[in-house]
């Protein structure tokens, strides 16, 4: 690693430990007691209302969909490299502080989500847009504070994590014996046409690949943990006992407490997003009929991704033992998939490329999303638009082709900047995302099956709503006339 790539990472480090870490937790704890735990107390309603998510957008884009731009944001390169990068350099301890991370983070995935879809606002083409730039402009009258947020957003997403992502394809079809030129070949012919597509395109495209790719994975991961069931009892242990030990693990592994608190909050932000501010955006170009409906489903996707899909990785990796993840040269971006050959046989190999091909292409283009939503929020001309599409499209060639140590070790640094930012709004903000799960938890408890939002009606916001989008009572698909 180059010396700008080692004082980057010092810096990121440092954040991490001395700003990252307190705020995501505390604001994680603190909006988890505002709303009496929703995370535990709606988790089987969280899952039925996923079920019944595909219908009701009405030419827009479903809640469903909406879900899995997110998820296949959150399920990417961070689930395959992102946790065993967290393996190797804070030991198995760091799978558990990325369980805390992500059992509190369900609570801050609710409030950015339901927040992004309260003040969300209608673009040209008749979808959404929203996100913590709209909630901070609309909600805490900052558009300074929104525009800032925006702007970071806009680089972070169209340039270094879509960058960072199409690095990770290049580096495993390289290992795999693929022509760097021919995997930024491939790149381009499948991310060109959908993000030049724009949001609808990426939609249709993620609605089916986002799910697909997240059961692949689990069943296979599914299969080694039947294979080695015996074995788990032992990975549990190492977990825990590997959280809290003052000093790191032989054979090849990191660790030590603080090594272990870093990397699994650095790694469970990176994976989950949740506090982020990035899935919000996502969240908020659903069409749906309450705002707290969207912010179920997004809580569930931290669940999804972390507690089941970043657990499989873990232990696919630590019941392959030292002789594999301590051997010479072994780095995160071949760990996972040498883990896998380990335990099925060689001819994995070439399935876990293609996984990892489209984890992170799908990653790729939710990023796109991001970036899109953002900067229609600093000006909806059109140049702007086909510039992050541009901008986007042009991130996955040079990622492909370049070693990127600066720029894997920079995303972290953005990450924490959007993290702070977003939190600290949450908090500020909680009362808004308070007073709305109350009206949706009064409407069910009245029978109502699908409440339905309407910001005239809501009794305890703590101020009116600006955005005219929850104004007029909409008739929920179904449901008859009055």
């Amino acid at each position: 690693m180059n010396p700008l790539a080692d004082a980057i990472l010092l810096v990121a480090d440092s954040i991490t430990l001395y700003g990252t870490i307190w705020v995501l937790l505390g604001a994680g704890i603190y909006l988890t007691w505002r709303t009496r735990a929703v995370q535990v107390r709606l988790f089987r309603h969280m899952v039925s209302v996923v079920a019944s998510s595909r219908g009701g957008a009405r030419g827009g884009i479903s809640s469903f969909q909406a879900f899995c731009i997110s998820l296949a944001a959150r399920v990417g390169v961070g689930n395959v490299f992102g946790v065993a990068a967290a393996l190797l350099m804070g030991g198995p301890g760091a799978i558990f502080w990325m369980w805390i991370v992500a059992l509190v983070g369900m609570a801050t995935a609710f409030f950015e989500a339901s927040l992004a879809q309260l003040f969300k606002v209608r673009a040209p083409d008749g979808t959404f847009r929203g996100g913590p730039a709209y909630y901070m402009q609309l909600g805490m009258k900052s558009k300074l504070l929104g525009s800032i947020f925006a702007v970071i957003t806009v680089i972070t997403c169209a340039f270094v994590i879509t960058t960072v992502q199409s690095n990770a394809i290049a580096e495993t079809m390289t290992a795999a014996g693929t022509d760097p030129l021919i995997t930024a070949a491939l790149l381009f012919a499948f991310a060109a046409p959908v993000i030049m597509g724009g949001i609808r395109s990426v939609a249709r495209v993620t609605e089916i690949m986002a799910p697909v790719m997240a059961l692949i994975y689990v069943a296979m991961a599914a299969v080694i943990v039947v294979m080695h069931i015996s074995e788990f009892p032992r990975i549990l242990g190492m977990i825990f006992s590997s959280a809290f030990s003052p000093e790191p693990l032989v054979g090849g592994l990191g660790g030590g407490i603080l090594a272990a608190i870093i990397n699994g909050t650095k790694r469970g932000l990176f994976s989950n997003e949740a506090g982020q501010g990035t899935a919000p955006n996502a969240a908020a170009t659903a069409t749906v009929a309450h705002p707290v409906r969207q912010g179920l489903i997004q809580s569930l996707g931290v669940f999804v991704d972390t507690i089941i899909v970043c657990t499989a990785t873990a232990f696919i990796i630590l019941v392959a033992g030292p002789e594999v993840w301590g051997a010479e040269g072994v780095n995160p971006a071949t760990l996972t998939t040498l883990a896998v050959v380990d335990a099925l046989g060689s001819w994995a190999s070439l399935p876990m490329a293609v996984m990892i091909f489209v984890l992170a292409f799908s990653s790729i283009i939710a990023a796109y999303v991001y970036s899109e939503v953002n900067m229609f929020f600093v000006t909806s001309s059109p140049i702007g638009l086909w510039a992050v599409r541009i901008v986007s499209v042009a991130s996955v060639v040079i990622g492909a082709l370049m070693t990127l140590a600066v720029v894997w070790n920079a995303v972290d640094i953005a990450m924490a900047m959007m993290t702070i930012t977003n939190l600290v709004a949450l908090i500020v903000l909680a009362p808004w995302g308070v007073a709305i799960l109350r009206d949706y938890e009064r409407q069910r408890r009245a029978g109502r099956a699908e409440p339905v939002f309407i910001a005239a009606e809501c009794k305890g916001l703590p101020g009116p709503l600006t955005t005219d989008v929850w104004a007029a009572r909409r008739r929920v698909p179904g449901e008859r006339e009055a």
